[in-house]
């Protein structure tokens, strides 16, 4: 069957896809798990510190790299194996595995050693007609078989493209050969057209930059589908050592590049300044060397460039913006999320106006306007759009009693949306933030909160003639919920669109379990920026019927190679996976008594003592600013929005520390346990026997790597050894509803979404520190442990301490083995919904596994005999066991 052209774009994928359509943001490619391009990473590879190796490619994929490039071509290693190992060892670290791998090298032998490894769908780097045709068509015949995408060198016979008419020449070369003899699908070619240096003296190097901009224009429209990138550092080369022109030059090149349709690239996001922010004199030097726009552009450049050196931005208090005209102050105080003058503001504006509603239709629509266009563009980021939206709020606010006074209430909303966290469900901040991202884009939100059943979510969507639904999920029963909705929705004939989002939520579930239960629209959002795109094509009158159908269509085709893709994968029986379980020597002196056992209450803890175990990365994360705490706060891009955000989140949470807003409960126990049965461990509570079910890992492994269970980490009772396990719920949750809902009646959505977002942070500090408590104090196995809070954030520590409803136990059933063993709810208030979610929220439940060999590991996709095998060991029904494992089961 023919792919239409709606579907011709590059797909690539680790565990989660990426599709790079014509209105994709440029995409990042992380080179620093490269050899030749870091000394560090070369270093470890050498010294095979794979370990720390994988925590380079981590920091990249932490770090905003879409894609991570991979390099072992070096004279002393052996790069064929170092391939084979370190993409190995990626696929079992799923915050690494998630993003899409480049293999990368001048051998061909390495690149298929890496083919022949790698988990989804990669691309390769590269191939060109360098040593003839033959040669490269045997390499992409290949390429095609291994199904990756590839780059192809701007390069031939006679030598690399300098030339705007040499890389068009190569460039269309090659493609020919590829499309019209390879049969090569055009969509996974990216052709690179080599960035070389400006401003190095030379004249016949003053067209280097304008060339590569006109070339990479010149594939776009006339090499259908292709995409083009390139190492854009190589361009400002001549000026190493000079940073703030180096940023100039990479942040201006890019802004003409990918106008010209370069849409990914090797970029340090360090190395780029916002092209807005550039100073203009500097700019315009910049400019002049890049499209060669003067003869003497290097030279002055040069000169200017000693000026420049050291530069550093400064900030001041500006409030001469409160002299310019009305509407220009309005748009600003959003722009800014300034509220300080805004009624005085917005009351002047009703002063002027025939009807009060005019000022929200005109004045204030007109600013979040320009919000959604700075937004939308990437000019803005998602605080500052929350922080628009306080003001927004308070300005509607002011107005409302005017409005109601002058009976005039029909404001015209760009459609109605409703939204909810799906029954049994507890989470509510990405959703939130969506909700108030698209007000800020004039929707009206219909907002159920958290926990609503279905029936709810039907007969509201009835009573408000809604245009869309949002559901939202965070645990993996969630996944359910919004089948079974889908479901209702088709057998009631609904016809409105449904978005689907929440942290478990994936376009491969979404395509493969909810599309094919609703025959309208059903689109996955995974990011707040995407939801007004989404939404507003979806209610688009001109575009809307055509936008549908490509959904319906793009999710026809994902869900078919996906499909595919899952059945051409091996696995085992549950008998062959316990036969090549987790092998550890027993021995006594491994395994540490507990210096106190039993059940260890913690009520009413001085959350003080949990700052400086705060991990504040994915704080950042449900903000939408991705990077690493802290060199996200001097990033170039999010560098300074970052810092916004931080203080603000400093100054709530000392308020909350002095005020004592949250109350933090615990409560531990530490148990007698062994491994029974294979896959099951058995724990003493003072002669009353608690059963915890495992799940092994059932694919197929290369000879000699495990199928691994969380059981294998206990001695085995037939070993004679006495082991030992714990368990664990911390929650810092206790006020956050409140404090949530305070915030929301005082129009304040900012601080309601970071009070959530804080508790949360504060949670799992809470649970780091107890597991050092345990470690230290209460079990004792570590007493000489000695580690700062980033070796605590990377689990430098001895053992583990997975949860239920994660990775290596996705099984949330356990849960209620824990409560029943801890009498959790009871003590300390935590209890588990329906779904078994816990409320509070902010809170975090698992088990302490303590021997020096247990590690973390992800269960993966498990055999229907396993599931069965579950059922029984858990003496419940098939159906049970089958809804509560669907995502990790092969056939679902």
């Amino acid at each position: 069957m023919a792919t239409s052209n709606q579907q011709r774009v590059l797909r690539l994928s680790g565990l989660e896809p990426l599709v790079v359509t014509p209105e994709s943001n440029f995409i990042n490619v992380g080179e620093r798990t490269n050899v030749a391009g870091s000394k560090r990473f070369l270093r470890l590879i050498k010294e095979e510190k794979f370990d720390e190796a994988l925590d380079i490619a981590r920091e990249q994929v932490e770090g905003g790299a879409q894609i991570i490039d991979i390099n072992m071509d070096d004279g002393l290693i052996d790069g064929k194996v170092a391939m084979v190992r370190f993409l190995n060892l990626i696929v079992s670290e799923p915050d690494i595995a998630r993003v899409p791998i480049m293999i990368d090298s001048s051998k061909w032998e390495i690149i298929e050693a890496g083919l022949q490894v790698v988990q989804g769908k990669c691309v390769v780097n590269s191939i060109s007609l360098k040593e003839g045709k033959e040669e490269f068509v045997h390499h992409a015949k290949l390429i095609k078989r291994y199904g990756a995408a590839v780059i192809v060198m701007a390069f031939d016979e006679v030598g690399q493209a300098d030339t705007l008419e040499r890389r068009k020449e190569i460039a269309k070369r090659s493609y020919d050969i590829l499309v019209n003899e390879v049969n090569f699908p055009p969509e996974d070619i990216i052709f690179d057209l080599n960035i070389f240096p400006v401003a190095t003296g030379m004249d016949e190097h003053k067209n280097n930059a304008i060339d590569f901009i006109e070339g990479t224009r010149w594939v776009r429209e006339n090499l259908p589908y292709c995409s083009v990138s390139g190492g854009v550092s190589n361009v400002s080369f001549s000026f190493r050592g000079n940073n703030p022109v180096r940023e100039a030059m990479h942040s201006a090149f890019l802004f003409h590049a990918i106008k010209a349709g370069l849409n990914m690239g090797i970029v340090n996001p360090t190395m780029l300044e916002v092209y807005d922010d550039i100073p203009k004199d500097l700019l315009e030097h910049v400019e002049d060397v890049l499209l060669n726009r003067r003869e003497d552009a290097t030279e002055r450049l040069l000169e200017f460039a000693e000026t420049v050196v050291g530069t550093a931005k400064e900030s001041k208090v500006d409030l001469s913006w409160r002299k310019e005209p009305l509407q220009d102050r309005i748009t600003r105080a959003l722009v800014k999320g300034i509220d300080q003058y805004i009624i005085e503001d917005v009351e002047e504006a009703r002063q002027q106006a025939a009807k009060p509603l005019q000022v929200i239709e005109g004045n204030l629509m007109t600013g979040m306007n320009v919000v959604g266009d700075l937004f939308g563009s990437g000019k803005m980021f998602l605080p500052q759009v929350v922080k628009s939206a306080r003001v927004m709020k308070k300005a509607v606010a002011y107005l409302t009693p005017y409005i109601e006074a002058s009976k005039d209430k029909d404001a015209k909303a760009a459609g109605k949306i409703l939204m909810a966290t799906v029954k049994g469900d507890v989470h509510d901040i990405g959703k939130n933030i969506v909700s108030v991202v698209l007000a800020c884009n004039n929707y009206e939100i219909v907002d159920l909160g958290v926990m609503v059943p279905p029936e709810k979510i039907i007969n509201r969507a009835k009573e408000e003639q809604v245009d869309i639904i949002g559901l939202s999920g965070l645990i993996t029963p969630s996944l359910d919920e919004m089948v079974f909705l889908a479901k209702e929705m088709e057998r009631q004939n609904f016809e409105v669109p449904l978005l689907i989002g929440g942290a478990t939520t994936s376009k491969a579930h979404t395509a493969v379990k909810i599309d094919p239960q609703y025959s309208n629209a059903v689109v996955h959002v995974n990011d707040a920026s995407r939801a007004v795109t989404v939404v507003g094509d979806l209610l688009q009158e001109e575009t809307s019927v055509t936008y549908k159908k490509s959904i319906k269509l793009d999710y026809e085709s994902f869900r078919d190679k996906f499909l595919n893709r899952s059945k051409q994968k091996e696995y085992l029986t549950l008998e062959q996976a316990r036969k090549n379980k987790f092998q550890i020597e027993w021995k006594s002196s491994d395994i540490k008594r507990p210096n106190q056992l039993g059940i260890q209450v913690l009520e009413d803890f001085d959350l003080t003592r949990l700052e400086e175990y705060i991990d504040w990365s994915p704080f950042f994360r449900s903000w939408d600013l991705h990077g690493r705490y802290p060199d996200i706060l001097t990033d170039s891009v999010v560098g300074e929005q970052a810092k916004e955000l931080f203080r603000d989140a400093k100054v709530l949470l000392q308020q909350v520390l002095d005020e004592k807003l949250l109350k933090g409960k615990a409560i531990f126990g530490l148990f007698p346990a062994n491994q029974i049965d294979e896959d099951d461990i058995e724990v003493d509570k003072e002669g009353e026997t608690f059963i915890f079910r495992t799940l092994r890992q059932q694919l197929k492994k290369r000879e000699g790597v495990p199928n691994i269970a969380l059981a294998d980490f206990i001695a085995p009772k037939d070993s004679g050894i006495d082991d030992y396990m714990g368990f664990f719920c911390v929650s810092t949750g206790f006020g956050t509803q409140e404090l949530a809902s305070q915030y929301e009646k005082n129009h304040d959505d900012y601080n309601s979404i970071m009070i959530k977002a804080l508790a949360d942070r504060l949670a799992e500090a809470f649970a780091e520190y107890l597991h050092r408590e345990v470690r230290t104090k209460y079990w004792g196995y570590a007493v000489d442990e000695n580690l700062d809070n980033e070796a605590l954030i990377k689990e430098k520590y001895q053992g583990i301490r997975p949860a239920p409803g994660y990775p290596a136990c996705p099984d949330h059933l356990e849960k209620l083995t824990i409560w029943d063993l801890l009498d959790v709810e009871e003590k300390i208030g935590v209890r588990l919904t329906e779904s078994l979610a816990m409320w509070p929220a902010a809170s975090v439940s698992g088990y302490y596994f303590g021997h020096p060999e247990a590690k973390y590991f992800g269960l993966g996709k498990i055999e229907q005999d396993q599931v069965h095998d579950f059922a029984e060991r858990k003496n419940i029904k098939l159906e049970e066991a089958q809804k509560w494992l669907a995502p990790n089961i092969v056939d679902e």
